[in-house]
């Protein structure tokens, strides 16, 4: 039986990201460039999950390590990311995310705790309203965000997380 290509293998990688919106109802995004074409792209706090971790005790902790943010009331998922692949040394990663709502005052971000591949990957942050999601050129994760956070700002939170892509 022939070895299967790095392509054929997949690992599967559960991430936990999170909407965090401030009392403006601005919400912070971090960003990095492509090095492909050199564009920005822009998304929420969160990733993988490590071994033994719920998707929310995962996010509290990516807040913790991404903004310094301790004691965060978490509230529900209110979107599901749709599977998508990504290889990373030679690896092909499935990637499913769970997206949380979590509401905080306006606070100064705090990347101490970032790990290496954050360091290395993450270019800034910044809080951004509707009008500006609505304006900006960048790529923004996920797709469709300046909708989906118009009608959360205008609705709340669904009653069933809403399918979104990654």
């Amino acid at each position: 039986m022939p070895t299967p290509t790095p392509e054929e293998i997949v690992a599967h990688r559960p991430s936990a990201r999170v909407v965090l919106l401030d009392e403006s109802g601005r919400l912070l995004l971090f960003s990095a460039r492509d090095h492909k074409d050199d564009s920005m792209r822009w998304f929420t706090a969160g990733g993988g999950l490590e071994s033994g971790e719920s998707y929310e005790q995962a996010a509290l902790r990516e807040l913790r390590e991404e903004t310094g943010l301790v004691d965060v009331d978490l509230g529900p998922q209110i979107w599901q990311g749709r599977p998508w692949r990504t290889v990373r040394e030679g690896v092909t990663y499935e990637v499913t995310q769970r997206y949380f709502l979590a509401r905080v005052p306006a606070f100064e971000v705090d990347t101490s705790a970032f790990q290496e591949v954050e360091k290395a990957a993450i270019t800034g942050y910044r809080w951004w309203s509707v009008e500006e999601l609505e304006k900006t050129s960048d790529l923004l994760r996920p797709a469709g965000l300046p909708a989906l956070l118009k009608a959360l700002l205008t609705d709340g939170p669904p009653s069933e997380p809403v399918l979104v892509d990654g």
